[in-house]
């Protein structure tokens, strides 16, 4: 019973550091000082849950818990979180800050779900099915904000047409103006590629320690990865080369398309996607 209450303080603690990354992302893009704040203490609480977790396992072992891999992993997430917060608070590197708490999500996702360190094959089955889920879940969430920002996207388009061709009319004014549209449509995206990213490091560690043969170069986990690129693209052409207007609405428009690619052409050439589901 204590063993799966700290499990599911150990998947708060992953969702709790998810969110936390998303604030930091959206941060990183926008410099937005209430995203960074909670992000800040999102982080802080990770942290405390973290440093709870390594003292109660100083006193199960007698001695400082580095000794194995997954000690050792554990306890290497704990430094990165420490450096970011104090690099957060200090320093205010906004990109240091995002990509090394990827990289510290990485490692604990790692830690908290590979079956090996749980000592009750219980636990051990419920976490990894659990991890499955997540993944799921957050890939589901990705998509919907894809769709979301697709659709105002598309709206842009539409509104740019009936502007440029001066039509007047009802359709005109139930469509809003094109500014809110174009904003509404870059911070769903804003949303959605993080958490596609999260969900990616989550599925490739479910597949790494489920699946016999996990192939990285599957079309699903390829597909996936395109999707990433496709939208790093668009936050390129609108962030470091200013692109905007109807421009960067069609690019878009053509990432979601690969999205749907992605989802409906790739998930049924792929060796295990469909099978979990």
């Amino acid at each position: 019973m204590l063993e799966m209450t700290i499990a599911r303080l150990y998947e708060l603690t992953i969702l709790l550091y998810a969110l936390s990354v998303l604030l930091y992302f959206i941060d990183f893009l926008q410099h937005n000082q209430k995203a960074n704040k909670t992000a800040f203490w999102l982080l802080a609480i990770v942290w405390v849950l973290q440093t709870v977790f390594l003292f109660l396992r100083m006193l199960d072992t007698g001695r400082f818990p580095i000794l194995t891999l997954y000690e050792g992993m554990y306890f290497y997430t704990w430094v990165l979180i420490t450096f970011s917060l104090v690099i957060n608070k200090i320093l205010r590197v906004d990109f240091i800050v995002f990509f090394t708490n990827v990289i510290g999500f990485l490692v604990l996702a790692l830690h908290t779900f590979t079956p090996i360190q749980h000592e009750s094959q219980v636990v051990a089955q419920a976490l990894v099915s659990e991890l499955l889920i997540i993944h799921i879940t957050m890939a589901i969430l990705s998509y919907g904000a894809f769709s979301l920002s697709f659709a105002f996207s598309l709206l842009y388009v539409i509104q740019y047409r009936l502007l440029k061709e001066k039509k007047w009319g009802k359709r005109l004014l139930r469509i809003q103006d094109l500014a809110k549209l174009d904003h509404m449509s870059y911070v769903l995206n804003v949303i959605g590629v993080p958490m596609l990213l999260l969900s990616l490091i989550l599925g490739s560690i479910w597949a790494s320690v489920k699946l016999s043969e996990f192939q990285w170069y599957d079309m699903k986990v390829i597909g996936s990865f395109i999707v990433i690129t496709a939208y790093s693209y668009y936050f390129y052409q609108r962030l470091a080369k200013g692109i905007s207007g109807k421009a960067i609405a069609s690019w878009n428009i053509a990432a979601f398309l690969v999205v749907l690619i992605n989802f409906f052409l790739f998930g049924r050439l792929s060796n295990f996607h469909f099978w979990i589901l």
